[in-house]
């Protein structure tokens, strides 16, 4: 199972240069770094991203960050995982652009 963190392209490209990432400011201003399942991916652009259109879809590993991913109550009551450190770039499993279309953001196949 993949775990997905939304990014926006200036977000992604200063994560890129610098190799780590503390995340976006949601992320900073709550003291962790958001993700989603496939399941929660696309109520999670619906919410918060709903009318931005040059994002990126980053996979990635739960496992392979250890005990610093939490998995925590979030909408709904829906257990959502939460990283409570840097984000770091050798990590990152893949990444794909994220569009707006007309009825919503078209994720890649196989992830929805």
């Amino acid at each position: 199972m993949l775990i997905y963190k939304i990014f926006r392209r200036p977000e992604w490209d200063a994560f890129r240069a610098a190799g780590t990432t503390d995340g976006a400011p949601v992320d900073l201003a709550d003291g962790f770094i958001h993700f989603s399942t496939a399941k929660q991916v696309t109520e999670t652009a619906a919410k918060h991203f709903n009318t931005e259109s040059d994002l990126v879809l980053v996979a990635f590993q739960p496992d392979a960050m250890g005990d610093a991913l939490k998995w925590e109550p979030s909408r709904g009551g829906a257990l959502f995982p939460h990283l409570y450190r840097a984000l770091r770039l050798d990590e990152v499993i893949w990444d794909k652009s994220l569009p707006l279309g007309a009825t919503g953001h078209i994720f890649p196949e196989g992830v929805v």
